[in-house]
């Protein structure tokens, strides 16, 4: 039995015995009460002996809360497999996997499942001509509906209806009777899906499970799982633990968005998670979107996946014009291309896009950004010399230190241009609505962000203006996409800076028409830059494999495993005294964290992230089992290494 108590020293199975009258009811993946340390607790029953190895003497189980077995034999070993990768508890990875329990809805009768090769009269059957522009992506749905565990890295097609080709990829996995599992970023990518699957399986067929849901929603759909009614569950990462029986298929959409990782502890990925389970389960994997993440480069490399990508031919017959306002062309014509918010370019390119009567999408990044700290003479990020980590200046005068060891750099020379002065990148744009709005008098400008996320604009002339990731769809697809205040994203203090700018820039520009029909993209940047390249060029394999060999060199993830502890210095330096680390281990830090604590990073080799992962779970035991006052956080692979 797994005890929810939340202690690293107590993450291990106990044994209690059960009542005579709860025998029938008490069966493995039912829900308990016991008594632990004199507190009732509850708990997850894993399995039922005959004996028990445990020389002492046993206690009873106080109360069966329910027979329902919400926790099947799969996920409780996948749930023990990602505690271990994530220096985490068991009980703590059990209460993410299974939602809270909910009453009534138990108690509701439960509809009998229509049968895996049941074809409902409303469904579309599966074409693969939409997989067809894909040499390999034929070959991929026959291996899906043939049950073999195929790995695949999809680059969609600039304006690709990426949710038909995932509903049709889960519909060939159906139709070999076995289940699927569609993990996305956020509410509306998951509506899209739901759509095209209701298009293709027909009604009734699969669950949405959300967080967003509400209890009672959420729990019905995780019990239409757990009971085969359905054998297909999307949804956003409260979904990566859904109970499909007879798993088939795992896929995510944008798995470099960083929603996709769980704020909660042990912070599991849901890429992470969909992935041990293919390889635990021997099912075929889907990793799809319009960037590359480094992760998924690096499974494309290790062979563990195979990339399915369009010809080069196809992607420039369906990509729209990119042109960069900052190339030596465009400063000809204008002088302050580079440094204009709003260049002639991009003001004549949405002027003609408006003209012929099509919207034009604005993307501009978010306010709030932390300040970063760039070369004022050519705005590269400056990095330590020393660990390669981000430059901040904490005060106005003061000399900039490094944010992840904690050095100075008193004597920084850029490698790029070898300047000396440092400047604080720009942030987020400000009254930008209002700007445009002076700019195109008469025309209806629209914004999507924070307060309101559109969903879809017709095809007809307007401005939308959108923060990255609320931006709608178009019928039809824009006529002009702007991307704005470029250096907002390029230039922030993060690791992943230039892989989440080109992954922001490729979704807003898919948004656009084909350059055949006169669809244009306007980036405000240095064509020179590697993401205004890849963005160019429309080809982010190559800029996720340039990245990927950089982070190799660097010694940084995915090409090598980083553990975070974040606490009280006191508590940290307790940590890392009981911690025995590897031997290729390499700490930097500690520097300062939010609330007056302190960040230590410990960098391995991938070789040995299961025994740091495991040594980090002894040393925080030693410290619970000695009473420690003071939490300390452990993250594995942070998303944000500041």
């Amino acid at each position: 039995m797994c005890v929810d108590v939340p202690l690293p020293h107590l993450d291990r199975p106990f044994d209690y015995l059960v009542p005579a009258e709860l025998d029938d009811g008490v069966q493995p993946g039912t829900r308990v009460r016991v008594r632990f340390a004199g507190q009732l607790v509850a708990g997850w029953v894993l399995d039922r002996v005959a004996a028990s190895g445990h020389d002492g003497k046993l206690a009873f189980l106080d109360k069966l809360v329910s027979p329902e077995r919400v926790l099947s034999a799969e996920i409780a070993a996948l749930a023990r497999t990602v505690a271990d990768r994530y220096a985490g508890h068991l009980a703590d990875v059990l209460r993410l996997a299974v939602p809270p329990r909910h009453a009534r809805v138990e108690q509701e009768p439960s509809e009998p499942e229509p049968g895996p090769a049941a074809v409902p009269p409303d469904a579309v059957p599966p074409d693969a001509d939409g997989w067809a522009a894909y040499p390999s992506g034929p070959a991929f749905l026959r291996a899906v509906a043939d049950g073999r565990p195929a790995r695949a890295v999809w680059a969609p097609l600039p304006g690709e209806d990426w949710p038909t080709r995932y509903a049709e990829a889960i519909a060939a996995t159906v139709r070999a009777g076995r289940g699927a599992i569609a993990v996305l970023p956020d509410g509306r990518d998951v509506d899209r899906l739901d759509a095209a699957l209701r298009r293709v399986l027909g009604t009734g067929r699969h669950v949405v499970l959300t967080a967003a849901l509400g209890p009672a929603r959420r729990y019905r759909a995780f019990l239409a799982a757990r009971r085969g009614l359905v054998n297909v569950v999307v949804g956003t990462r409260a979904a990566m633990f859904a109970p499909v029986a007879d798993l088939g298929l795992v896929a995510i959409w944008d798995d470099g968005d960083d929603v996709h990782a769980e704020p909660r502890a042990p912070y599991p990925h849901a890429r992470e998670v969909l992935l041990t389970r293919a390889q635990l389960g021997g099912v075929a994997a889907l990793l799809g979107g319009f960037a590359r993440s480094g992760e998924a480069q690096q499974l494309v490399e290790t062979d563990w996946a195979r990339e399915i990508i369009a010809a080069r031919a196809t992607v420039r017959r369906c990509a729209p014009r990119v042109t960069p306002a900052g190339d030596d062309a465009q400063l000809a014509r204008d002088a302050g291309a580079a440094t204009a918010r709003l260049p002639s370019l991009a003001f004549a390119t949405a002027r003609m896009a408006l003209q012929a009567g099509l919207p034009v999408l604005v993307q501009v990044p978010r306010r709030g950004y932390l300040p970063a700290v760039s070369c004022a003479d050519c705005r590269t990020p400056a990095r330590c010399p020393h660990c390669a980590g981000p430059l901040a200046l904490p005060a106005a005068t003061a000399t900039a230190q490094c944010r992840w060891c904690g050095r100075p750099a008193a004597g920084y020379a850029c490698p790029h241009c070898h300047g000396r002065r440092l400047r604080a990148a720009v942030t987020g744009a400000r009254r930008t609505a209002e700007e445009l709005g002076r700019a195109f008098p008469g025309t209806t400008v629209r914004t999507s962000g924070r307060d309101e996320v559109l969903t879809a604009v017709p095809a007809e002339p307007a401005v939308v203006v959108a923060t990255p990731g609320a931006e709608p769809v178009a019928a039809g697809g824009y006529g002009a996409v702007l991307l704005l205040d470029t250096w907002a994203l390029l230039t922030r203090a993060d690791l992943r800076a230039a892989e989440e700018t080109l992954r922001r820039w490729l979704s807003a520009a898919a948004l656009a028409r084909p350059a055949a029909d006169g669809g244009q993209v306007v980036v405000v940047a240095d064509g020179g830059l590697a993401p205004v390249q890849a963005l160019l060029r429309w080809d982010p394999g190559w800029f996720a494999a340039r990245e990927l060999a950089d982070r190799r060199e660097l010694g940084f993830p995915p090409a090598a495993r980083m553990a975070s502890v974040t606490g009280p210095a006191e508590a940290v330096a307790e940590l890392l005294a009981a911690l025995r680390m590897p031997d290729s281990a390499e700490l930097l830090g500690p520097v300062p964290a939010t609330d007056g604590q302190e960040r230590m990073l410990i960098r391995v080799r991938r070789s040995q992230a299961a025994e740091l992962a495991r040594q980090l779970r002894v040393a925080a035991g030693t410290r619970t089992a000695r009473r420690a006052s003071q939490p300390v956080r452990i993250q594995i692979d942070p998303l944000d290494l500041l």
